[in-house]
């Protein structure tokens, strides 16, 4: 392929004359599903090469080199004929529906996945239940369809450029209105990867793992480990994703499919619908890396599968009690959360914190800039450090300014990983750092944090807040997430006041 740096814009601009076609979000759907059909057929090309007695779970007839790959002879199909073997074969078989001819007879028969079906054939179904061919051109569909048939995945240099392109395609589900939830920064994912410090033979898992950032740069660095065959093996068999929405799951797949992982254990389905208390060490991993969603509510019998104490209506605290659950005896965790699970009074939020200070090593707290997910979300967030080693007795809280230059981190300016450099910088030197009459960096006793603090994790905050326009659902998510901040105060020096004037209960 001549221009694979054009790759995305090329397609883009095919698919706005396409009436079919709305918006960026419904154009990267697009792109998803035919880029994952291209990556699956090269790597069933491998498969069968290393393997005389492969047979593929997709019927001949629908594999990608049958009926996408133009031989220029004239005879590819496009048009009407295209878009109806599309929408109602492709899409039917690889939906598990059968498609008949006009008598009622199976013409093709539509795949079928069972528990003993391999993973890596089981995808194909569980990647196109809920996928959709939004294109009503059949002449544009197959100029889209040449498109991403041009790439080689056999050359080496191209199939690597390609990954680099894929990365691209991510980051274009910032713009694509609310897929933008999908994805974390690589400069966060990556510097979360680097200090939780991935070793050879450990297993990690992301309980929503969108696109598959962090496993990306959770590979990214267990790669440069490998030095045996069996390294390669262990590299291949280290990660464990779940995501519960149909399209980042697809994107994910193909991520994996693009790193060579070829049994990539990525689950579609909702981490939080087994009761935390039924885990046992085999549902246990090493390392845990996620940026759990925040903001959502679920309803109750999502939190019936927790204990009572633990029941939160926000996601994020939900998925903090299934981490804490699923993670190993020694096992590492590096997450994002809110700043308000920081402070939070609320009974669900203080106990997590509870059981996270009492039972687990919260040592570490990097307090990130607001604008980190800007311009999409002003929502400020915080990595939390801990492991299963032991109970918490110190916790260090660092806060991590913009680097100089900058007032805000936006889609033209975003971060990156050099701007990690003062924490990676300080992380095995630890000091404490105070900055105009304000701490950036400080150690807590855990004492401090329960019973002086009341579990308010809010330390080491953002003394100085620049003025800055804001989208008005991220400013009433700003404003409540203040009051929420102040409330807790105030309750935690009231109830100082109460109990020095004899006034408190038991």
């Amino acid at each position: 392929m001549s221009n694979l740096s054009g790759f995305v814009k090329r397609l883009r601009d095919i698919m706005r004359n396409d009436a079919g076609i709305n918006g960026d979000a419904q154009r990267i759907e697009q792109i998803a599903w035919m880029l994952f059909l291209k990556v699956y057929d090269a790597k069933e090309k491998d498969w069968e090469w290393d393997d005389d007695n492969y047979v593929s779970i997709i019927p001949e007839e629908c594999r990608w080199s049958k009926w996408a790959v133009d031989d220029k002879s004239g005879k590819a199909m496009t048009g009407d004929e295209l878009l109806d073997f599309v929408n109602n074969t492709l899409f039917q078989v690889l939906k598990g529906k059968d498609v008949k001819d006009e008598s009622g007879n199976v013409k093709i028969k539509g795949i079928e996945v069972t528990p003993e079906t391999p993973i890596r054939k089981a995808i194909v179904k569980t990647t196109f239940t809920d996928a959709n061919n939004y294109m009503k051109d059949g002449v544009l569909l197959r100029q889209i369809i040449n498109v991403i048939d041009d790439i080689d995945f056999s050359d080496y240099e191209e199939s690597h450029a390609f990954g680099e392109i894929y990365e691209s395609i991510l980051k274009e589900l910032q713009s694509a209105g609310s897929s933008g939830e999908f994805y974390t920064p690589r400069a966060v994912t990556d510097f979360m990867a680097k200090m939780i410090q991935p070793k050879i033979g450990e297993k990690m898992a992301d309980f929503a793992c969108g696109t598959g950032g962090f496993i990306t740069s959770w590979l990214k660095e267990l790669e440069k480990q490998i030095k045996t065959t069996e390294d390669k093996e262990a590299y291949s068999n280290s990660i464990y994703g779940i995501e519960k929405k149909q399209f980042p799951y697809m994107l994910c797949i193909t991520n994996m499919l693009l790193h060579d992982l070829d049994v990539p254990q990525i689950f579609h389905e909702n981490a939080l619908t087994k009761d935390v208390l039924d885990y046992t060490d085999d549902d246990r991993f090493d390392v845990i890396l996620m940026n759990p969603p925040y903001g959502g509510s679920e309803k109750t019998e999502v939190k019936n599968h927790f204990p009572d104490d633990l029941a939160s209506s926000e996601t994020a605290d939900l998925f903090m009690s299934v981490i804490m659950f699923r993670l190993k005896k020694n096992g590492r965790a590096a997450v994002i959360l809110p700043d308000g699970f920081l402070f939070g009074t609320d009974n669900a939020k203080v106990n997590i914190k509870k059981k996270l200070l009492s039972e687990y090593n919260l040592h570490t707290v990097i307090r990130m800039p607001g604008s980190v997910f800007s311009p999409y979300t002003s929502i400020t967030t915080n990595i939390l450090f801990f492991d299963n080693m032991k109970a918490t007795e110190e916790t260090w809280f660092y806060r991590l300014d913009m680097p100089e230059g900058y007032k805000h981190f936006s889609k033209t300016k975003p971060m990156k990983l050099e701007h990690f450099e003062p924490v990676i910088q300080w992380w095995d030197n630890r000091q404490e750092i105070s900055v105009d009459g304000f701490d950036k960096a400080k150690k807590y006793t855990v004492s401090q944090l329960t019973e002086e603090l009341g579990y308010n994790l809010d330390q080491c905050g953002y003394p100085h807040i620049e003025e800055e326009i804001l989208d008005p659902m991220d400013l009433i998510q700003r404003y409540q997430e203040e009051r929420a901040s102040l409330n807790a105060e105030i309750d935690r020096v009231l109830a100082e006041i109460t109990a020095i004037l004899g006034g408190g209960q038991e």
